[in-house]
Formats: C-alpha cells, sequence, structure tokens
C-alpha cells in the first residue's frame, strides 16, 4: 500500500465521509471599502512600512496563491489572509513582515511584473476582484479573529493544529481532496545514504542501517508523530525540519543500494486550509463561503470592526 492510500485510509476512519460537502450559503452585502480603513505596518528589509489592508492583500494573494485558480478560492484565501494578519502581531514594530515561514508571502509589483509578464493586468485584475469581493470579512470565533492557517496541500486530510503547535477547536483534521492528478508535486521523494542521514540528525549509529529506523508512530491524521531511530526518538516536526521534508506525513523504505527513502506526501504543515483542497472544492461547485466552513469549523464569517 503506497504512502498516500495509508494516509487517504488514516483519513476515512477519521473522519468518515460525511461533511465532505456544504451548502453554500447567498452571498451577504460586505462594507463598501472597508480594507481601506484598515491600517498595517508591513516589515520588509528591516523597515517598517505603513500602508492598509486595501493595499497590503492583493499583493499577499498574489505570492500566496496562483491567479489562476477558481475565483471562489481566491476568495476563501483572502478572507483567510485577512484574518491571519489581523489575528497576529508577530513582531515589535509591525503587524507583519513579508517572509511566507513567519507571517505571509508578499510580492511587490515589480516582483509580480517579473513573474507574470504580459498576463500582470489580468492576473492582478483577478487577484482584486477576489479581494474586493470579500472585503472587510473576516473568520472568527468566540467574536476573536482566528488562527487562519493555511498550507499548500494535503494528501486525503488536513493536520490538527494540537500536533503542530496547540490545540484550537476550528483547527482539527478534516478531509481534503487532492490527488497526485490534481495537486502537482502532492507525492515527493527525499533519498539518503545512511551517511547522509546520520549527518543530518547527528546519529552514531551501530550495526546494519536496515535496522536503524525501529518504530514510525502515526498521529490521528496519518501523519508521523515520531520515529525511534538508531535508538533517538525524533519528532515528526522535527524530521521534516532537519530532512527538509515537504510535510509529516511520510512512510520510509531502506534499500542496499540506494539508502533511505522518504515518500512524502502534501505540502506544508497541514494545518487549517489546503490551497489546493480549496481549488479543487471550487472547481466541485463550493463557494468560499463553504470552503472556509469546511476548513475552518465552528467558525462565523462576519464583517470586521475596528
Amino acid at each position: 500500500m503506497t504512502a498516500l492510500k495509508k494516509i487517504l485510509l488514516w483519513c476515512l476512519i477519521l473522519t468518515g465521509l460525511t461533511g465532505l460537502f456544504y451548502l453554500a450559503e447567498d452571498d451577504a452585502p460586505v462594507p463598501a471599502d472597508a480594507d481601506s480603513a484598515i491600517p498595517l505596518t508591513l516589515l520588509t528589509a528591516g523597515e517598517p512600512e505603513k500602508l492598509t489592508m486595501a493595499e497590503w492583500l492583493p499583493h499577499v494573494l498574489a505570492a500566496e496563491m496562483p491567479a489562476a485558480f477558481e475565483m471562489e478560492a481566491l476568495k476563501a484565501q483572502a478572507v483567510a489572509a485577512r484574518t491571519f494578519a489581523l489575528a497576529n502581531t508577530r513582531h515589535e514594530n509591525a503587524d507583519v513582515c513579508a517572509d511566507g515561514g513567519c507571517c505571509t508571502a508578499f510580492l511587490d509589483e515589480p516582483a509580480l511584473r517579473e513573474r507574470w509578464g504580459a498576463d500582470f493586468d489580468q492576473n492582478m485584475a483577478r487577484i482584486r476582484a477576489a479581494v474586493t469581493a470579500t472585503d472587510g470579512q473576516i473568520l472568527t470565533y468566540g467574536d476573536q479573529p482566528i488562527q487562519a492557517a493555511f498550507h499548500a496541500s494535503s494528501a486525503g486530510c488536513t493536520e490538527s493544529s494540537a500536533a503542530v503547535w496547540s490545540p484550537l477547536p476550528y483547527l482539527v483534521s478534516v478531509p481534503s481532496p487532492e490527488s497526485p492528478d490534481t495537486a502537482p508535486g502532492l507525492v515527493s521523494d527525499a533519498v539518503f545514504t545512511s551517511e547522509e542521514l546520520a549527518g543530518a540528525l547527528d546519529l552514531d549509529p551501530d550495526g546494519d542501517p536496515a535496522g536503524w529506523i525501529e518504530d514510525i508512530r502515526l498521529d490521528e491524521a496519518g501523519r508521523v508523530a515520531s520515529a525511534d531511530i538508531a535508538g533517538r526518538t525524533f519528532s515528526g516536526g522535527e524530521l521534516r525540519t532537519r530532512l527538509g521534508l515537504r510535510s509529516t506525513a511520510f512512510t520510509v523504505d531502506w534499500d542496499d543500494d540506494t539508502g533511505f527513502t522518504f515518500t512524502v506526501s502534501g505540502y506544508g504543515h497541514g494545518v487549517g486550509m489546503s490551497q489546493y483542497g480549496a481549488q479543487l472544492y471550487a472547481r466541485q461547485g463550493m463557494d468560499y463561503r463553504a470552503i472556509l466552513a469546511h476548513y475552518y469549523p465552528g467558525t462565523a464569517l462576519t464583517d470586521y470592526v475596528a
């Protein structure tokens, strides 16, 4: 059984087939130009820059999600990014930074023009349409903006925040529809010789490398919670970081000729909304409200009030 099939089986056992689809709600009116009234301070190259949500968010959406994605997926990403910025203040002199590994990715106009070339105007129009259509809308839980985490892709189901950071009632494992045919790079391989693995993990092992990996324990989402390697225990997150794996959903095989092969499914921490999952749900006819309700269960879509 392949790694992807194992993960899909875990997800089906965990969540069942119910809850995969949500009825779309009618779009409600949104406040006019609400984003222009929300101030933000962006940290770029060490310097804080004051701007508004209306100025910041299109450049985040353009950096985080392909402009060719379905409009409802783009809208869902716009709401998630807007909410994330309002729920997180991670810097002493700024609300957000331009580092996707810390806050959210951000590309200015010259960078976008270089990326898109002749398609700049068309792509930016789609991005701005998604931002305008969700103007001022955020996700809340208990009347507070949520920690609207998102990631590129998940194989079968998303991860619970409890397995990565701390438990939050709206960041739980839910089904996600990606497959290798619908999400580019969903399954990847990372290969290490015994010497490379020992070096990356600071191991001093004895004996046949075939016996180094003694036990791999999975969490409720089917991802690696921890593994015993050459007498030491590593968390799945630590292995992902130290080995440069795309996610903690992986299996490991040993071969005398090639070494250790980590077969990895998904990309990112796996918590919250899957971007490729949102794209596929949008193609199936779900609107952005239903997509957000699926990936952040129990939250409310509301208009931001300063």
